[in-house]
């Protein structure tokens, strides 16, 4: 993200809206309603009512009411007969004029309409709604219970739930205690729960304490806390990013900032690439502060968004942890952000409005005057050029904490190994695998492929399986008997016979998965305990926090994961790193190819003897000469980052230069060649500017839609949303098309 950060930036946000006062009823006010259309609709404010900017309202539109906010004076372009009341008040606080003004500046800057920002600050509609009256749960006076009564574990954890916790639903009970509605069921009978008709109550939030004793840092983590405090106690905006090696101590580092947003009462908001990284870190806040951050994730049932939102709209949920959409929440008093593994592709919001959560954090700091920390041990190239700029801080944590080292990393040749047919693993990577376990430690394996094969084809015809809406082959999962899409869900069971030439027990399964790497592994190591992760195994937080637990607990001596247990955890026996592909990330022309697989490669070998034990990393190649392999195993990132750096700049890439992917779509590809070679014919061209394409998308079919590719490349002082806009106005939408904006595209699938 660039534009922000200019020595321009202040004329790239809009200034804050003038305040308004109060609109009586007559008066005539701007909506935006919550709709992927327009900047907004003139309603009038209806008799006995008042309105101010930033309510949140119910507005008619059509034969709907729809959820919206006051956003201001209206435009006055509509004739008074057209004009409709607005229809109520929501009973709710009225939306900040700092997160008004970031949803307005998130629109200009992804080229989106505001109301499809404002859809994304408004995911929980019922959140504005009032409690409604709901049969609530409660734990009976325990003298009412029976003098033995039956407790299952499931029972059991229902009264622990209850104990401590006001009334709840029985969906909420279930969804959180992880059993049926009959067990609660039963306890009803047994008359230790009673249930009773009644708002439901809001939830409490525990207020973390900062002054509760701190873990002790050495001096570098001493220094760099001691930096993020003092920025956060200024209240003025900065980035300031944390730039440690993994098992540095980052997370405390960062801790006393919170801690000291947390003395000056204000709220704080901490990223996190994917939730199932959170496990061990929850742990760690909760023993810092004494207490649990409200989260927010899709894992959450309806009736805990609902309490979340409101939690944080009204300042009760003090610390927030969540995945990128907290940054919409409706903060009432934020004070500090912070964005753990700040270079991880997860930031990056793919459908719908495309923006990527670290940069629109930026933002959202400047806007408030307030801090924000990227922390990383792999930081992303455009961090590492705001650090060189000027723009950004750095606090540099070169050592790991404690008496732990870095890893030693070591290539394999896999030109020269043979593992045999349809098989993966080394004999050198198996040797030590034997010697970890051999010596009570334990090893993880790590390829980045989900399911048991990434391709099924016929051994008589080669016919491929393929998915009938996607330009993807179709990956086998044998856990689930199904042949699965990735991209868009299409699922179906392993055919017995070719769809092609009908010939019986001929479709075989191509390359290996997590799972086929499992089940080579107990091949092996037949007495091993291995558990598999990937976002096929770890479906929430609950499932990540149980694997922690088994791998903390040694009842796990072989860990096979994808990237998802690449960053972000600890585990004291963990000593040895094999990476079974380290070069699949390297295919393919993306800009980005190098620098993804060597953050990827650099988190995961952290992984390895980050306590006591020294650890190792072995890394299964056929390139060992290229230069992300060679900076590995000589631990030179600077070496490879100035390389990267170099040819990006010599072609003007980011962050040397501005990209803007246009992806035109829809279902006739013919009607989306035209709606292409329409824009390729007005496409802006001069000499700071250049559009490459149209050409197929490399996902040239996706989810039953033909796509196409413009790329508009661009020097780095071309406002690129202004060139795009006027682009589009003079090549209007065809029927059945969709143009797609994406401004710094992260990737070109």
């Amino acid at each position: 993200m660039y534009v922000m950060m200019d020595s321009s930036a202040s004329s790239t946000i809009p200034a804050p809206p003038k305040p308004a006062g109060s609109f009586c009823a007559g008066a005539r006010v701007r909506v935006v309603l919550a709709l992927p259309v327009g900047a907004g609709y003139d309603y009038r404010v209806a008799a006995g009512m008042t309105l101010s900017v930033g309510d949140f309202v119910k507005a008619p539109f059509g034969k709907r009411r729809l959820v919206g906010v006051v956003w201001g004076t209206a435009t006055g372009d509509v004739a008074e007969e057209k004009v409709k009341d607005v229809a109520a008040i929501m009973p709710t606080p009225a939306m900040p004029g700092e997160q008004r003004r970031f949803l307005e500046w998130v629109a200009a800057y992804t080229l989106s309409p505001l109301g499809a920002v404002l859809k994304m600050a408004l995911s929980v509609p019922e959140a504005l709604e009032p409690p409604r009256e709901s049969l609530v749960y409660v734990l009976n006076a325990r003298s009412r219970w029976p003098e033995a009564p039956r407790l299952s574990p499931a029972r059991r954890r229902i009264i622990a739930l209850l104990d401590d916790a006001p009334a709840m639903r029985a969906a909420d009970i279930s969804h959180e205690a992880g059993c049926s509605a009959s067990v609660l069921r039963g306890l009803v009978q047994a008359g230790i729960v009673r249930g009773y008709a009644a708002p439901v109550p809001e939830r409490t939030f525990a207020v973390p304490d900062p002054d509760r004793p701190a873990p002790a840092l050495n001096p570098d983590q001493r220094r760099g806390a001691d930096v993020l405090a003092e920025r956060t106690a200024a209240d003025a905006f900065s980035v300031v990013v944390v730039d440690g090696v993994t098992g540095s101590g980052k997370t405390e580092v960062y801790f006393e900032a919170i801690a000291a947003a947390l003395r000056r009462g204000r709220q704080v908001l901490v990223l996190l690439p994917e939730i199932a990284l959170g496990a061990q870190w929850l742990r760690r806040f909760e023993a810092r502060f004494a207490a649990a951050p409200a989260q927010w994730h899709s894992d959450l049932s309806a009736a805990r968004r609902r309490e979340t939102w409101r939690a944080v709209a009204d300042g009760r949920a003090r610390v927030v942890v969540g995945a990128r959409s907290a940054l919409f929440l409706p903060f009432c008093d934020l004070g500090l952000i912070v964005i753990d593994e700040e270079h991880d592709s997860a930031f990056k919001q793919e459908e719908g409005v495309i923006y990527h959560a670290r940069d629109m954090a930026v933002v959202r700091g400047r806007i408030g005057g307030f801090p924000v920390i990227p922390v990383s041990a792999t930081p992303s190239l455009e961090t590492l050029v705001n650090i060189e700029s000027g723009r950004y801080e750095q606090i540099a944590l070169p050592t790991r904490h404690g008496d732990a080292l870095l890893p030693d990393v070591g290539l394999i040749d896999m030109r020269k190994e043979r593992p045999g047919a349809q098989k993966w693993i080394s004999t050198e990577l198996r040797e030590a695998v034997a010697r970890t376990l051999a010596a009570g430690e334990q090893a993880l394996l790590f390829l980045n492929r989900r399911g048991y094969a990434p391709l099924t084809l016929c051994r008589t015809c080669g016919h491929r399986m393929q998915c009938p809406g996607c330009s993807a082959w179709l990956v086998e999962h044998r856990s689930r008997k199904r042949l699965l899409c990735h991209h868009c869900g299409f699922s179906m069971a392993r055919p017995v016979r070719c769809p092609a030439c009908d010939d019986e027990d001929t479709m075989v399964a191509c390359g290996p998965g997590v799972e086929r790497l499992a089940e080579e592994a107990r091949e092996i190591f037949p007495d091993a305990r291995i558990a598999l992760a990937s976002s096929d195994t770890l479906t929430g937080p609950q499932a990540a926090f149980d694997l922690v637990r088994r791998i903390e607990d040694h009842a796990v001596d072989i860990v096979i994961g994808t990237q998802v247990v690449a960053k972000g955890y600890h585990f004291a026996l963990l000593t040895l790193v094999g990476v079974i592909d380290g070069d699949v990330g390297l295919m393919g022309g993306d800009l980005r190819a190098g620098e993804r697989t060597y953050q990827l490669l650099s988190q995961v070998s952290g992984r390895a003897g980050r306590a006591a034990r020294a650890g190792r990393v072995l890394m299964q190649t056929y390139l060992p000469d290229h230069p992300v392999m060679t900076a590995l195993v000589n631990g030179d990132r600077a070496a490879f980052l100035s390389a990267e750096k170099d040819g990006r700049r010599a072609t003007h890439m980011p962050p040397y230069g501005r990209l803007v992917a246009l992806i035109v779509s829809g279902r006739d590809a013919r009607t989306v060649d035209a709606m292409a070679q329409r824009l390729a014919r007005s496409a802006p061209s001069s000499k700071t500017i250049q559009v490459l394409g149209p050409a197929p998308a490399p996902m040239a079919f996706l989810r039953g839609r033909h796509r196409r590719r413009l790329l508009l490349k661009a020097r780095k002082e071309v406002r690129v949303q202004t060139v795009v806009a006027a682009w589009l106005r003079s090549a209007p939408a065809m029927a059945g098309v969709r143009v797609q904006i994406d401004v710094d595209p992260m990737s070109f699938f």
